[in-house]
Parts: structure tokens; C-alpha cells; sequence
């Protein structure tokens, strides 16, 4: 057989495989989502038969109790008093059947349904949607407080306009989080380590920084080096984000930054914008991602109209939702 036989060979191969793995994946997302549907219309008969009760919120319980001792012998765990309170909620929550996600499995829903905020709620759900995010990576970004994250330096309506595709992040405060939760790297909250350690943890665990960076970033440098005259530099980490068309340069710090390292950062920034960068794309944005910072010297070590340096704070755990809070009022009270 020919070398162009035995291309056309594996091309046909690979060509069936393909038609295979699409089939599948469709029967499985078609399996999930009649999960869903069946998951829903059980909350809907159980809520319409609730409310023939006089004391809804005992007679609802009962109800319940009584349906999943009736049905989970024969059908299984998935029909237990908890998952029954989930389809309750479920219906209550997304009362309109048209309005379900065929894309969406029960676990996202059910992690959906938790959110009392309906603002919150909707956010998860549009970012969900748009960026296809599994149920484990969902609850990832609900666990980290990504939502909350980005109100520390936007508005609310900001926020969901983004969402809903009504407008595209035009400032990096739009898009880069402070703090930045770095869980998924393993290290621990009191380990000593060296800037290289944490960047080497980066990448090795890019798929989830590029999940923690979030909307239009794509990986394009480390250690990019520069030359300067006789003096060569490196910077960290390079990335590209197509919503913000601009370069976004990342320093890694584990210190406490100083207004020498905001220096540097500025540097690296002014060399993108004058040697890498073209002529249609916007301004390079350098972020310092940083240990501790102190917004004072951030402030005064920058000009006042500057919107393209920032330091944001990286956490190697899971904020708990009073961190998040406090963290919000205290960026409020700096405003003022």
C-alpha cells in the first residue's frame, strides 16, 4: 500500500472515530438532561400535591418522608428524602421547563439551585453556560467566591452585562480578581518557598490558573526574556486575552510588594507596548501577583490615571464567605 494510501487510511480511521466519540457524548448529554427533566417534574407534581396540604411546610416534610420510603427501595439512592428536597426546590426555583439548560446535568443544577442570591445565581449560571464548565469546575469557582471576587472592584450590573453578553470587559479590574485563590496548587498556607517554586506550580497546573484567570486568556510565555542594552530580564509569565485584546504580563511575588517591584512591572509593560504589541491592540496590562500588598503604595507608585498596572493577592485556600466580605468592605472603605 502507498504512503498516500495509508493516509487516506487513517484519515478514514480517525474520521469514524470521531462520528463514534460524537455519538456518544450526544446519548450521554441526552441521558443527563432527561435526568434533569424527570428530576424537574417530579418537583413539580410534589409541589402541586403539597400545597393540597393545610400546614404546607409540616404536610410538605411528611410528604416527602412518606414518597421516599415508598420509592427509594425499588429505585434506589437517587430518590432519597434529600433528593427529593432538591426536586422540590429545583421546580421552585426554575418553575418555566423551557428555561432548563440542555447542556446542564442535575449536579449543576442542584449546585445552582443552593443559591439563594438570584443575581449570584444567574451569574454562575450565564458563566456556566458560556465557558462550558463541568459541575466540579463550577462548584470550584462557587467554593472560591468568584462572584463576590469580582464585585471587589466592579458593580454588580457591570458583572452580569459581561455575563450576558451585553457588553465586553473593556479595564482589567473587569476580568483580573483580587485576590486570586490558588487552591488547586496544594501548597501549604505557611510553606516557605521561592517565586520560581510557585511560578513552576503555575504551570504545571495551567489548565486550572487558566480556569482561575477566567473569559478570553490563552498562555503565551514563561521566563520571557528581554535585552535591554547589555542587561537581560525575564518576565514570569506572558498571557494574551482576546475580550481585553492586550498582552497581560504576570510577577510573581511572595513577599509583601514594594514600589520597586511596581517599578519593575512597569518596565516590562512599557517594553510590550512599544515592541510586541501592534497598532490596533490595546495597552499591555502588567498584574503583580503578589503575597501581601499595601494599597497605599500601590496607589501613590503609580500615576492617578493609570488602568493598566495592578497587584492583586494570591491565596493558596478557599476564602470562607466572611473572608470574602471583609475583604469587600475594606476595598469600600479605601474608596472612600
Amino acid at each position: 500500500m502507498s504512503d498516500r494510501n495509508i493516509e487516506l487510511q487513517k484519515d478514514f480511521i480517525s474520521d469514524i472515530k470521531k462520528i463514534i466519540s460524537s455519538a456518544r457524548a450526544s446519548a450521554i448529554r441526552s441521558i443527563d438532561f432527561e435526568r434533569v427533566r424527570m428530576y424537574w417534574r417530579l418537583g413539580e407534581r410534589i409541589f402541586v400535591e403539597e400545597q393540597e396540604g393545610k400546614e404546607r411546610a409540616e404536610y410538605g416534610s411528611f410528604l416527602i418522608r412518606n414518597l421516599s420510603a415508598s420509592i427509594e427501595p425499588e429505585f434506589g439512592s437517587g430518590f432519597s428524602y434529600r433528593q427529593l428536597a432538591f426536586c422540590r426546590q429545583f421546580y421552585r426555583t426554575y418553575p418555566i421547563m423551557n428555561t432548563l439548560r440542555s447542556q446542564f446535568n442535575w449536579s449543576q443544577y442542584r449546585l445552582l439551585i443552593q443559591i439563594d442570591n438570584e443575581d449570584k445565581r444567574e451569574y454562575y449560571e450565564l458563566e456556566s453556560a458560556n465557558n462550558g464548565w463541568t459541575g466540579r469546575e463550577l462548584e470550584r469557582q462557587i467554593n472560591s467566591g468568584l462572584y463576590e471576587r469580582l464585585l471587589l472592584s466592579n458593580d454588580k450590573e457591570s458583572v452580569l452585562a459581561v455575563a450576558r453578553k451585553q457588553r465586553t470587559p473593556e479595564l482589567p479590574t473587569e476580568i483580573i480578581k483580587d485576590p486570586m485563590v490558588l487552591e488547586f496548587l496544594g501548597l501549604k498556607r505557611d510553606a516557605t518557598y521561592y517565586e520560581k517554586d510557585l511560578e513552576g506550580a503555575l504551570i504545571t497546573n495551567l489548565q486550572s490558573f487558566l480556569l482561575e484567570l477566567g473569559n478570553g486568556f490563552s498562555f503565551v510565555a514563561r521566563q520571557k526574556r528581554i535585552l535591554l542594552e547589555d542587561d537581560e530580564f525575564f518576565i514570569d509569565l506572558v498571557f494574551y486575552n482576546r475580550l481585553l485584546r492586550s498582552f497581560v504580563i504576570f510577577e510573581i511575588k511572595t513577599h509583601k510588594i514594594t514600589h520597586a517591584d511596581i517599578g519593575q512591572l512597569q518596565m516590562y509593560v512599557n517594553y510590550y507596548d512599544r515592541n510586541e504589541k501592534t497598532a490596533d491592540e490595546n495597552p499591555t496590562i502588567g498584574v503583580l501577583l503578589c503575597a501581601d500588598k499595601n494599597n497605599a503604595v500601590v496607589k501613590y507608585s503609580l500615576p492617578e490615571e493609570n488602568k493598566t498596572i495592578m497587584a492583586s493577592k494570591y491565596q493558596l485556600y478557599l476564602p470562607t464567605e466572611k473572608q470574602l466580605l471583609t475583604e469587600l468592605k475594606r476595598e469600600m472603605d479605601d474608596l472612600e
